[in-house]
Parts: structure tokens; sequence; C-alpha cells
């Protein structure tokens, strides 16, 4: 059972999934830090002079009440800039060593002439070889 176990951790898929993880958790904070730093005090500027820009305290003077409008364009900004990233870092260079590297099988369907012509190459080659003995054998 444990060894089982082990043979799954060190199955390649499993290794690579981890190292994916952690690239993708150090670039995490990398887009989370750049949003925070750059992206943030824009929309401050932009929206006014709350914390993100634009976010308002529905009942005032109560902070629980505080929508805050500036982190969910954040949010959807870093999601985006990690899409792009990913998308165009990872599948678009995968996809393209697939297209170079692996070959797919031909789908390559015989016509039926081409089929009846190989029976038949087929055919004269096996009656050839059986006219030869069936001569042979009415000669003796």
């Amino acid at each position: 059972m444990l060894k089982g176990f082990k043979d799954f951790l060190l199955r390649g898929n499993v290794l690579d999934l981890a190292v994916a993880v952690v690239v993708g958790a150090a670039f995490t904070a990398i887009v989370t830090a750049f949003t925070s730093n750059i992206i943030n005090p824009l929309i401050a500027a932009i929206g006014g002079s709350d914390e993100l820009g634009w976010g308002k305290e529905i009942i005032a003077g109560n902070a629980e009440t505080f929508v805050n409008i500036g982190a969910v364009v954040t949010a959807i900004i870093n999601f985006i800039i990690i899409a792009a990233v990913v998308y165009f870092v990872l599948i678009v260079p995968a996809n393209a060593a697939k297209k170079k590297f692996v070959s797919e099988p031909e789908d390559k369907e015989a016509s039926e002439t081409d089929l009846l012509i190989q029976i038949r190459d087929i055919l004269s080659a096996n009656a050839g070889s059986a006219d030869t003995g069936a001569h042979a054998k009415t000669l003796e």
C-alpha cells in the first residue's frame, strides 16, 4: 500500500502539478502586489477620496455596511492579468509544441477502389503461387 502511494507521489503528473501550484502561488503574489500598489491607487485617483475610490457606506457611520466596488474591480483585473499570462506564456507555447513534436495519426480512409485494388493484388499474388503449386501437382 505504501509502495502504491509512493508511486502515485512520484508520478510525473503529480510533480508537475505541485510545481505549477507553487509557481502559480508565487505569480499570484506578484500580481496582487501589482494591483495593490499600482492599480488600486489609480482606481482611488479616478473614483474619489474613498479607500479604493469606488466604495460607499450604505448606512452612514456604519463601517460594516461599506461596499467596496474598487476591490471587486481589482479582483477582476487580477483575474484578467493571471488568465492572460497563463494563456500567452503556457497555453500558446504548449499548443505550438504539440503541433511541432506530436504527430497525430493520419485518419486516412481508403476508398472502395483502393481496397478492391489491394484485394486484387493479394489474390493475384496468392493465385500466382497457388497456380504454380497446382501445375506442379498435375504434372506429377
